[in-house]
């Protein structure tokens, strides 16, 4: 064999080698698809197509029900599925893996002078910040505000019409809720023009990232940007009046932290206007459609409600006593999670399930491989909010918010926000849905085909 045959073949066992990983590990069952691209473009299909948890259970009926390969997004990646794959990701934070986003999520979402610092000290510190703002005795004074932010948009954007679409008022309420409880913002005008360039960037958080124009990841880049550039308005104006002695009351969220973490702000302003959004119009959903259902919750609101004076706003202790109400909101997000996973990246070699996963790689979890498996939830597909009465669940089966110490931040915020908006619906007006069939779909998370047509009647 001459020198430039040689050569020819040690490339060739080099690309083998180095895309297939090194042989003598053990990796798990799959396949990666194409080189770069992997297996992105079935991921992205699945994900925004009527049927979200078809790539994965796919996978793992053809390789393994515990973990098996893909490649995304440029990426090796480990999917990793049911309640013990689930607790090993959520209690191995920081050990053997870490926080993971994606560049092209980063790019939109982050200030380009803060890429270089999200790593994982930075992370955790801002965790750490995030879980004593929003913990329950934090939370529980923006209670009345809810109540009374919920009552003024159902009298205004509701009241007014015999049908409505649920999702994007929900939307608009969610975000003019957190600008109002996260930056101090009442303006609903200047709400508006925030929001606006919100409704980009969905449709670009996992798609192809290629900047070419009209795609929906130039869109939700540009979107990124116009949103940096309003925050960093809001911010100097806050910075100006704290120095100049003007504010002398403002201990809102952004004044505390101002350029330091504002684009762990935007993180949070996208959750509000589309993951909790989104949980409200899944309720919404499943109350409109089973009348005994939304009986019981009615009858549950209305005892609370006839226990309050005419204008005495919700407390803390009327939210503890929603009970039936949680159960209902919680197989609503078992059954429509406003949320398919997270990703992690492995930080050394580790073994699950005898299976090797390399230093480097990423994971990723996904509620669909618990939510609507029958081992866990009989009859997954039945929606049935007594599932959910006493202690009867299997640890890390239900994960609309993840688990361990990587658990969502927000899970208690959201349970107000979704318990208020509730009972402040039930107690107004009944509600049925327009098109019975309205198809759901995912682009990434939940987008109802008609908006959720519901109509609207008030109580007698």
């Amino acid at each position: 064999m001459d020198l430039f045959s040689q050569s020819l073949l040690y490339l060739a066992i080099f690309y083998v080698y180095d895309f297939f990983g090194t042989f003598p590990l053990n990796l798990p069952p799959g396949k990666r698809g194409w080189p770069i691209i992997g297996e992105s473009l079935e991921y992205i299909g699945a994900a925004k197509g009527s049927r979200p948890k078809k790539f994965i259970a796919d996978r793992t009926a053809k390789y393994s029900p515990e973990v098996c390969q893909t490649s995304l997004l440029g990426e090796n990646l480990a999917v990793f599925c049911g309640a013990s794959g689930n607790k090993f990701l959520f209690s191995g934070q920081n050990s053997y893996i870490t926080t993971w986003w994606p560049s092209s999520m980063k790019k939109v979402l982050a200030f380009p002078e803060t890429l270089e610092k999200l790593n994982r000290d930075d992370s955790k510190k801002m965790r750490s910040f995030l879980q004593e703002f929003l913990k329950p005795e934090a939370l529980q004074h923006y209670i009345p505000i809810m109540d009374s932010m919920a009552r003024d948009h159902l009298d205004t954007e509701w009241a007014p019409r015999e049908e409505v679409e649920v999702f994007p008022l929900a939307k608009n309420y969610t975000f003019a809720l957190a600008c109002r409880l996260f930056m101090n913002i009442k303006d609903l005008q200047i709400v508006s023009k925030f929001a606006k360039p919100f409704a980009r960037i969905a449709p670009g958080l996992i798609s192809v990232p290629i900047s070419l124009p009209g795609t929906p990841f130039s869109k939700a880049v540009r979107g990124g940007k116009q949103i940096r550039e309003e925050l960093l308005a809001i911010i100097r104006q806050r910075n100006k009046e704290l120095l100049e002695g003007k504010d002398d009351e403002a201990r809102d969220f952004l004044s505390r932290l101002l350029l330091e973490v504002s684009d762990k702000i935007v993180g949070l302003l996208f959750a509000s206007h589309d993951m909790t959004s989104t949980s409200i119009t899944v309720v919404v959903n499943f109350l409109a459609q089973f009348p005994d259902v939304y009986q019981r919750v009615y009858e549950e609101q209305m005892e609370i409600a006839k226990s309050k004076g005419p204008d005495e706003l919700l407390n803390w202790d009327d939210i503890q006593k929603m009970k039936y109400s949680w159960n209902v909101a919680c197989d609503s997000m078992r059954l429509c999670p406003p949320a398919q996973g997270s990703f992690r990246e492995a930080i050394t070699d580790f073994t699950f399930a005898g299976y090797t996963i390399p230093k480097g790689w990423k994971t990723f979890w996904t509620v669909y491989s618990t939510h609507k498996n029958p081992k866990y939830f009989s009859d997954p597909e039945r929606f049935d909010p007594s599932r959910f009465e006493g202690d009867g669940r299997a640890p890390f089966t239900y994960v609309p918010f993840g688990g361990g110490p990587r658990m969502c931040p927000g899970k208690e915020y959201a349970r107000l926000e979704l318990l208020v908006f509730i009972h402040n619906l039930v107690t107004r007006f009944k509600i049925e849905k327009a098109i019975p069939d309205e198809k759901i779909i995912y682009n990434p998370s939940l987008v109802p085909a008609n908006g959720l047509l519901i109509r609207l009647q008030t109580h007698n």
